[in-house]
Order: structure tokens, then sequence, then C-alpha cells
């Protein structure tokens, strides 16, 4: 069965509670106000200590203005973050010297380089060294030979069999030199240094036994 109760019982509740919320209510005004007493008293010591510190300021004859009381700040201000204009200039001038640096060190590159151009283009190139090497020769090369003998005297060059051979061909075809076979080997020689065709020099005899003959005619 619900539990019923009369108006009488209702109201005698409610006022028990209500008096229990005064007890408490007033127990917290109390403390609260104990409270306030003391901070008032605080403040009003610091008051006074404030009044007697201003006035035997002015007695000294300070020219600094007392420092006025105020209220605390509730909250800081924030204030963003700034680039500061020393960091800002020397990022710039490492920049800069890096800049020069690399300026430098490319400038001393170039130096450097241009010696060594300088040197290659003042020597003589392969085919140069093949044609004096074989107008130096009294008797046909080969192409290994011609190979063999250009690298000891120009080790620097790296001198390659193949590319003497291509060069010799080179020098065949624009009638430089000229290529002999011997069995399987191919020779060559210089132009300068082939020797005359015996008919190349009939008019030289023919002119020297005309001279013969007349030197023995006067005599």
């Amino acid at each position: 069965m619900p539990d019923t109760k009369t108006p009488t019982e209702l109201t005698s509740q409610y006022t028990a509670q209500v008096v229990a919320d005064l007890e408490r209510n007033a127990k917290e005004q109390e403390r609260i106000g104990g409270e306030m007493e003391a901070l008032q008293e605080q403040l009003n010591a610091l008051r006074h200590d404030h009044a007697v510190l201003t006035n035997l300021h002015q007695a000294l004859g300070a020219t600094t203005a007392p420092v006025e009381t105020g209220p605390e700040p509730t909250a800081a201000t924030s204030v963003p973050r700034q680039k500061t204009p020393g960091k800002s200039a020397e990022g710039k001038r490492a920049r800069t010297r890096k800049a020069g640096g690399a300026k430098a060190t490319t400038a001393r590159t170039s130096a450097a380089k241009k010696p060594a151009a300088e040197a290659a283009s003042t020597q003589p190139t392969l085919i140069e060294l093949i044609r004096r090497y074989l107008t130096e020769q009294r008797e046909p090369r080969s192409a290994a030979e011609v190979s063999t003998a250009l690298g000891q005297t120009h080790p620097e060059r790296r001198i390659q069999t193949n590319v003497v051979r291509t060069t010799l061909e080179n020098l065949v075809a624009k009638s430089h030199a000229h290529r002999a076979k011997q069995g399987t080997s191919v020779f060559y020689t210089a132009v300068d240094t082939e020797e005359p065709s015996p008919g190349t020099d009939q008019p030289a005899k023919a002119e020297a036994k005309v001279k013969a003959e007349a030197k023995t005619d006067s005599a």
C-alpha cells in the first residue's frame, strides 16, 4: 500500500527542513563575515602604512613619485613574439658570407681549370704526333708499333692502338700517309719518306749526263 501522509505531517517535515537550511545559512554568513572583517583589518593596516610612508617620503624631499596602489591585473596580456632585427641581420650576413664563399670557390676552380685547358690546347693533337712519328721513321710501322712508341713518349695521353689505327686510316684516306700490306700485317709510312719510283729520277739523270758530256767536249 502506498505510504500516505497527512497534511500536518508534511508541514512538520518541511518546517524542519527550512529550519535546518536557515541554521546552515546563518553559519555560512557568520564564517564569510569573519573572513571579510579580517581582510578589512588587513586592508586598513596596509592603507595606514601607505599613508605613513607617503608622508615620510615627502618629508625626506625625494624627487621620485610615490608608488600608487592599484588593483592587480586580472590576466596577463599576451603579446605576439616579434623577430629581433639583430637575428635577422645576422642571418642575412651569414647568407651573404655563404654566397661569397661559394663564388670564391667557383672562381678558384675556374682559375685552376684555365691553365689546364690552356696546356691542353698547346699540346699537339694525336694526328700531328702520328704524322711526325711516321716522318721520322725510315721504315714502315704498324699501328701497334706507332701506339707503343707514342705511349712511351707521351704516357699522359693514354694512347690506344685502335684509336691510332683509325687515325692512320684517316691519314691514308686524305693522302697524308701510305698503307702497305705484308701478309696479314698492315704497315704505314709517311708520304715524304716514300722512296721515289724508278721513272721519277730519269730527268735528273739525263740532265746530269748532258752536263758531263758538255764538260768532256770542252776539254
